[in-house]
C-alpha cells in the first residue's frame, strides 16, 4: 500500500470516507477545521452531502436525521463545539442511532485557548451528555492510528447502535506524517451496509408503535425507559472483550508511566531514553479509554513496581482518577501535567522519573 503524507485531520476524513461515511455535517472552531473543509470537497466526488449547520446545535441535528435514515454518519469539532453538541449526542445514544464523531481537543475550562489540550477526558468518558450512557472512546497516538480507529469506529457504531468517539487533540488533528490508507468501500458494500438497516431506520415503516424496532425519544413508558437503560447496561458490559491497551517495556518496570493519547507519544520516547541510561521505566497506554483498561493495572508485579507517574496535559488531572481506580493503593501514583496549550515534554517526563527514582 501507497504512504501518503498527511495532515492529522485531514487524514481522519478521508479514513471517515473510505469506510462508507456519506453525510458529514460541522461547524468551524480551531484546531479541527480542516476535517468539515475536507468533507466539503471530497463528499461532492463521492455522492455524499456535507452541510455546515448554522452552529454546533444544528450539526448534530441533522447528523441525527441522517444516521437515523441508515446513512453512515458524521461530525466532529473542539472541546466547547463538543459540549454543544453534547444533548444531540445523547439523543442518538437514546435512539439507539450509530454516529460516529471526532473532538480535536484544545485548552479549557469554557473557551479556553486553541492550542492542544487533553482536558476533556472527563466530558468523554464520564458525561458526553445526559442520562449516563456510555460510548466506546478511541484515543489515538499517531496521525495513523487516528485513520485506522475512524475507520473502524463506524463498525462498532454500526454494531452496538450507538455513537463512537475519536478522541483526538490538536497535535494529532494539525501533525502531518505518512499514512496508509485503508481501501474505499464499494457503493456495492455502502448499499449493502444501509440496507442492513432497514429494520429499524426511518426509511418508511408503517405507524406500528408497538412492534417498531426503531425508538423516539420522548416517547418512553417509565417500564420501557427502565428496560432500555437494562438492555444498553448489558451492551456496555460486553465491550470488555474490545478493550485495547499497549504494555511498553513494563516486563521488569519500577516506574511504570501511565498515559494516553498524543502524552503517551512523547512518553514513550521518555522511556527509550531511560532505558538507555539503564533506568527500569515502562508505560501503559490505554488506547481503548472507554471503557478503560484497569485489568492492566491489574497484572503488573507490585512487588517490582514502586511508583506510577500519570503523565497528561490536564490540571487538574482527569485521566489519574481511572489510573487511581486501576491501581487500588497498590503503589504511589505521582503525576507530571500540563495544561492550556502547553505540550508535554520529554525533558519534563525524565525529570519527573528521575525525582521518583530518586526518592526511591
Amino acid at each position: 500500500m501507497a504512504r501518503l503524507f498527511m495532515k492529522g485531520c485531514e487524514a481522519i476524513a478521508e479514513a471517515a470516507v473510505r469506510a462508507g461515511c456519506r453525510f458529514f455535517a460541522g461547524y468551524p472552531i480551531t484546531p479541527q477545521n480542516e476535517i468539515p473543509e475536507y468533507f466539503a470537497r471530497r463528499m461532492p466526488e463521492v455522492g455524499g452531502t456535507f452541510l455546515q449547520g448554522e452552529s454546533e446545535v444544528a450539526s448534530i441535528s441533522m447528523v441525527y436525521g441522517a444516521a437515523s435514515a441508515g446513512t453512515r454518519s458524521m461530525t466532529s469539532s473542539s472541546s466547547p463545539g463538543i459540549s454543544l453538541k453534547s444533548e444531540g449526542i445523547s439523543y442518538c445514544a437514546s435512539a439507539r442511532i450509530p454516529m460516529v464523531y471526532c473532538n480535536v481537543s484544545r485548552g479549557g475550562p469554557g473557551v479556553g485557548s486553541i492550542q492542544p489540550a487533553q482536558m476533556d477526558y472527563f466530558q468523554a468518558t464520564k458525561a458526553s451528555g445526559n442520562g449516563g450512557f456510555r460510548m466506546m472512546v478511541f484515543a489515538p497516538s499517531t496521525v495513523q492510528e487516528a485513520v485506522d480507529m475512524t475507520y473502524k469506529a463506524f463498525d462498532y457504531a454500526d454494531r452496538d447502535r450507538n455513537p463512537v468517539l475519536i478522541l483526538a487533540d490538536g497535535v494529532i488533528g494539525t501533525m502531518m506524517e505518512p499514512v496508509v490508507l485503508p481501501e474505499m468501500k464499494s457503493d456495492e458494500e455502502i448499499a449493502a451496509i444501509k440496507e442492513s438497516k432497514r429494520k429499524w431506520a426511518c426509511v418508511g415503516h408503517p405507524l406500528d408503535y408497538a412492534n417498531r424496532s426503531w425508538i423516539q425519544p420522548g416517547q418512553w413508558s417509565t417500564k420501557l425507559q427502565q428496560e432500555e437503560n437494562e438492555k444498553a447496561a448489558a451492551l456496555y458490559e460486553s465491550w470488555e472483550k474490545d478493550i485495547q491497551v499497549e504494555h511498553y517495556r513494563t516486563e521488569d518496570a519500577q516506574v511504570v508511566i501511565a498515559s494516553y493519547g498524543i502524552s503517551a507519544r512523547i512518553a514513550r520516547s521518555a522511556v527509550d531514553l531511560l532505558r538507555k541510561e539503564g533506568k527500569k521505566v515502562g508505560m501503559i497506554r490505554p488506547i481503548t479509554v472507554s471503557p478503560f483498561p484497569y485489568k492492566a493495572f491489574d497484572a503488573l508485579d507490585y512487588g517490582r513496581v514502586k511508583a506510577i507517574l500519570d503523565v497528561e496535559m490536564s490540571i487538574p488531572a482527569q485521566f489519574v482518577e481511572d489510573v487511581k481506580t486501576g491501581v487500588k493503593e497498590r503503589c504511589p501514583i505521582r503525576t507530571c501535567l500540563c495544561s492550556g496549550g502547553n505540550i508535554m515534554s520529554r525533558e519534563k517526563i525524565v525529570n519527573a522519573v528521575n525525582s521518583i527514582l530518586e526518592g526511591m
